[in-house]
C-alpha cells in the first residue's frame, strides 16, 4: 500500500488526500497560512524598519519572499512527484507571463496596500479576488457560464467589500479609503483573478506546481531587482527578520502546493468551498497579532466578513445557468 493511501473499512485502498477529514484539515491549514500573510507582511515592515513611503525596500522584500517561495515550491513539488520538476521548453514563455501577472503585478500592489491599510480591512478586501475571478472566467475568458448562485454570491460578496470600504453609514474607524491602501488591494485582486484564469490555461500542458514554483522564483527575482535599482535595501536587524522572511516564503510554497494536491484528488467544489475560511483567518490573525481586535470584532467588520464568506460559499455551490 502506498504512503499516499489508506485502507477503508471495505478493504479498498483510497488516496489519503481524498479522505474528507484530511481534506478539511489540510484546507484549513492552507487558509491559516494564506490568512497569516497580511499580519506577517505588516510585522515584516516593522522588523525590517520599512516605512509606508519606502516603496523600493518594500518591493525588495516582496522579491525576497517570492524567491524563497519559488525554491520551496519547486522542492516540495519535486518531493511529491518523486522527480525534479522542470517546465517543458515550450512552457517557459507561459511561466514568464504568469510571473509578471501573478507575482510582479499582484504582489507589487498587495505589499503596497498592506503598508497603507489595516490587516483586517486588507484581508476582507482581498477576498474580492474570488468574485472578480468569476467575472473574468465568465465574461473575458469564457471558461464557464454565469449561474444564478454565482451571480447571487458575487452580489453578496461585493456587498461585504463595499461595507468594509465604508458603504452607507458604516464608515470604519480605521480611516478613509485611499488609492495606496484599499485601492491597491483591489488592484492586486484584479491581477489575482487574471492569474487564476491564466493558470487554468497554462496548466493544460504543464504541471501547475511547476508553473507556480518557477513563476514565483522568476517574479521574485524581477521584484528584487526593481527594488534594488530603485535604491531599496533589506537590513536584517535581528534573527527575527530572517525567520519572518522564511515564514513568508513558506506561506506561498506550502499553501499553493497542498491546495494543488487537494484539487488533484478531490472535486473542485469540495475544496473551493472551504476557501471561505481564508478571510476569516486573515481577520482573526490580524486581530491577534496586530492588535486590530476592535476593528475585527466591530459590527461592521463582522458583518462584512460574514457577507464575504457567504459569497464564497454561494459561488462554489452554483448549479443553474442563466442567459
Amino acid at each position: 500500500m502506498s504512503s499516499d493511501t489508506i485502507q477503508t473499512a471495505s478493504g479498498k485502498d483510497r488516496v489519503i488526500w481524498a479522505w474528507f477529514p484530511v481534506t478539511l484539515l489540510t484546507a484549513i491549514f492552507c487558509c491559516v497560512l494564506w490568512g497569516s500573510a497580511s499580519p506577517a507582511i505588516k510585522i515584516a515592515y516593522e522588523l525590517f524598519k520599512i516605512g509606508p513611503e519606502d516603496t523600493a525596500s518594500r518591493i525588495m522584500l516582496a522579491g525576497a519572499r517570492f524567491m524563497i517561495a519559488g525554491v520551496m515550491t519547486i522542492l516540495f513539488g519535486s518531493l511529491l512527484a518523486r522527480k525534479f520538476l522542470l517546465p517543458k521548453k515550450e512552457s517557459w514563455k507561459n511561466v514568464l507571463v504568469l510571473s509578471l501577472v501573478q507575482t510582479v503585478g499582484q504582489y507589487y500592489f498587495f505589499f503596497m496596500a498592506l503598508a497603507n491599510t489595516s490587516g483586517v480591512r486588507g484581508s476582507i478586501i482581498n477576498a474580492s479576488g474570488n468574485f472578480i475571478a468569476i467575472l473574468f472566467a465568465v465574461y473575458i475568458f469564457h471558461f464557464e457560464k454565469m449561474t444564478l448562485k454565482k451571480f447571487a454570491g458575487c452580489l453578496v460578496g461585493f456587498a461585504g467589500i463595499l461595507l468594509i470600504l465604508g458603504g452607507g453609514q458604516a464608515l470604519m474607524e480605521g480611516g478613509r479609503v485611499t488609492l495606496a491602501g484599499e485601492g491597491a488591494m483591489l488592484a492586486a485582486d484584479f491581477f489575482y483573478a487574471a492569474s487564476g484564469c491564466l493558470i487554468k490555461i497554462f496548466s493544460r500542458d504543464e504541471n501547475p506546481v511547476a508553473l507556480s514554483g518557477y513563476q514565483f522564483l522568476i517574479g521574485g527575482v524581477i521584484l528584487y531587482a526593481i527594488g534594488s535599482l530603485m535604491g531599496g535595501q533589506l537590513v536584517f536587524y535581528t534573527a527575527s527578520c530572517a525567520l519572518n522572511l522564511l515564514y513568508m516564503g513558506f506561506i506561498s510554497a506550502g499553501a499553493y502546493t497542498l491546495w494543488g494536491v487537494l484539487l488533484k484528488y478531490n472535486p473542485v467544489s469540495r475544496v473551493s468551498i472551504l476557501g471561505f475560511v481564508n478571510p476569516v483567518m486573515g481577520v482573526l490573525l490580524s486581530a491577534l497579532f496586530l492588535g486590530e481586535g476592535r476593528e475585527a470584532f466591530s459590527l461592521t467588520g463582522l458583518l462584512a466578513l460574514l457577507l464575504v464568506s457567504a459569497g464564497i460559499v454561494i459561488v462554489n455551490t452554483s448549479e443553474k445557468s442563466i442567459n
